[in-house]
């Protein structure tokens, strides 16, 4: 079973045991063909209460007709079950909101148990990078290149854009993701989860010691990805879903809707109400 069937199922089971409320709101950015700029690289989806979840709009150009099609009133007063189903099939569009609707149910599921850990954890510190680390990172993250400036570290980042390579000469870029069987701490954003890539991500970090999941989409319960090996899950979790559409929808920065969310496998103890 894949990880985005094992997230679908995880959604579903969530919502059947605790009370999820309908969709309240849901905004989608413009479309750009060639790839979305930074402040239009999100959509999210809001339940009423506040519970909301974040999804990558990662929309191929062939697709954008249909995208642009998408009218944020007809998602309103629906169940956001309705878009989990379909999670894992092919469709980028049904991925996208699929994600997003998985976040909000898990989301509404941790406001209603307490469970939201790891606020003020430092998702980056928790990978313990040290001189002679060989690190991978799978998506181009820039807080990374950040936090390993001036250390004695080898840096591999695996992309699928090929364009990343030219537009970026000096970084070791590319795409050939068996360049991880060497590294032994990995870092990998949340978007492998939505494209379906990250089966073949952790594949070759077998040797890693250390696997990190990040991202604002990463924003459900980390059981699926601590299954497969993976040792911290860093996202974003929505304070307020309403606001946050607002910021979207005006291109602004989310700090004042969302707060950091990170689990550690070594602390966790699985989903609430699991029996």
């Amino acid at each position: 079973m894949s990880i985005m069937t094992e997230l679908r199922d995880m959604a579903l089971k969530l919502s059947a045991r605790f009370p999820v409320p309908k969709i309240a709101g849901i905004v989608f950015p413009p479309f750009f063909p060639g790839g979305q700029p930074k402040e239009c690289e999100f959509m999210a989806m809001t339940l009423e209460g506040g519970a909301g979840g974040i999804s990558y709009v990662l929309i191929p150009d062939n697709r954008g007709a249909d995208y642009r099609a998408l009218m944020p009133d007809n998602f309103i007063g629906t169940r956001p079950e309705r878009y989990v189903e379909t999670f894992g099939e092919s469709d980028p569009i049904g991925a996208m909101l699929g994600l997003a609707a998985i976040n909000a149910i898990c989301q509404q599921v941790m406001r209603l148990t307490g469970n939201t850990p790891g606020s003020a954890t430092d998702s980056l510190g928790l990978m313990q990078i040290r001189a002679g680390d060989r690190v991978g990172m799978v998506g181009f993250f820039p807080p990374l290149l950040k936090y390993l400036r001036n250390t004695d570290t080898e840096l591999t980042i695996i992309e699928r854009n090929p364009q990343l390579i030219e537009r970026y000469p000096t970084l070791p870029v590319t795409l050939d993701v068996t360049a991880l069987n060497r590294c032994n701490k990995v870092l990998c954003t949340g978007t492998t989860v939505q494209n379906g890539t990250i089966e073949e991500v952790l594949l070759h970090c077998r040797t890693a010691e250390h696997i990190s999941v990040l991202g604002p989409t990463a924003g459900y319960f980390p059981d699926p990805l601590f299954a497969c090996g993976v040792h911290v899950m860093g996202g974003r979790l929505v304070n307020d879903g309403l606001l946050l559409l607002e910021l979207i929808a005006q291109r602004k920065p989310w700090g004042a809707a969302t707060r950091k969310l990170c689990f550690e496998a070594c602390q966790y103890d699985g989903l609430p109400g699991k029996s």
